[in-house]
């Protein structure tokens, strides 16, 4: 984070960031200059850097909200984000194609340093009118990126411009900018003692047991809280136990079937067995009924 000055630092140390970087490509004398396109085209070997806008960074805008508390206290320093926007402009004989060149070379250093050196901020910092900057200790560090714009948002920049013809020129944009707020904040009270107390429901100075606004009697000092843990045990474990015994008395139900047959089967034959041979040749008498009492016995049994 930064004092106000941090607008004009990061100007000037983007100024000489392109100034240092134009050799070996450029064999000859340019000056960069820091202010908008002139309204006469240099015919000397010139860059201006024009810090046209300056807008808040999106990503960062709700990072700062709340800085102070229900009574103004400072909670902490606010901090504005921002980024800045840069029109770099070249200027020389056309003849000699000295703009084009120029161009060239600021857009092979931004690409290749992005991130703005310490080192240059703080020389830029050496400047009488940017003496009190505290850019070069922010550990946010700005970062160059082109801003691609198209023949109608080019012709808006340079409409801009009251009577500056056009001249070929790139734009990059700069983030991220922190500017610092001038008051800090008070820094909160030191623990000297702790001060801990604990006390039971219904003692003088604690709070109310949880449900006893509700009309719910308050539990004996001492005793447990009661709870729901049985009451509530019971609905849960009943559907279980009862679908286990309906299972139990489903199986067990063609087992009684079938042994009751058996039984009434016995008590026909006179505890013989039905199929001896008269009953299987279907003859009269005792043999022969006990086989048709069997018969309707069994069929009764499976009906």
């Amino acid at each position: 984070m930064s004092n106000a000055l941090a607008v004009a630092t990061v100007t000037q140390a983007l100024a000489l960031l392109i100034e240092h970087n134009l050799h070996p490509e450029i064999d000859m004398a340019v000056s960069v200059e820091t202010r908008k396109p002139p309204a006469e085209p240099a015919l000397d070997p010139t860059i201006t850097v024009f810090c046209y806008q300056v807008t808040h960074n999106p990503s960062m805008r709700n990072n700062d909200l709340v800085t102070r508390a229900a009574d103004g206290t400072l909670l902490k320093r606010p901090a504005a984000a921002i980024d800045l926007h840069y029109l770099i402009s070249a200027y020389g004989e056309e003849t000699e194609l000295v703009g084009q060149r120029l161009i060239g070379s600021v857009v092979r250093t931004l690409h290749e340093i992005p991130v703005l050196p310490k080192e240059l901020i703080e020389e830029a910092c050496r400047r009488p009118y940017l003496a009190g900057s505290d850019l070069a200790e922010s550990l946010q560090r700005v970062r160059f990126t082109p801003t691609q714009m198209d023949v109608d948002e080019t012709s808006k920049l340079w409409g801009m411009l009251h009577n500056t013809p056009y001249s070929l020129s790139v734009v990059y944009q700069a983030s991220l900018v922190l500017l610092d707020g001038h008051e800090k904040p008070v820094p909160a009270k030191r623990v000297e003692r702790p001060d801990v107390r604990v006390l039971p429901f219904g003692a003088p100075g604690a709070p109310e047991r949880p449900g006893a606004a509700a009309g719910e009697p308050d539990s004996p000092r001492g005793s447990a809280p009661e709870t729901d843990l049985e009451t509530e045990a019971v609905p849960e474990t009943a559907p279980a136990e009862e679908a286990r015994k309906r299972t139990a008395a489903k199986k067990a139900e063609p087992k009684s079937r079938t042994a009751a047959v058996r039984s009434r089967t016995r008590k026909a034959t006179g505890g013989t067995n039905g199929t001896s041979g008269s009953g299987r040749a279907g003859g009269s008498g005792a043999a022969g009924r006990a086989k048709d009492a069997t018969g309707r016995t069994d069929d009764g049994g499976k009906s």
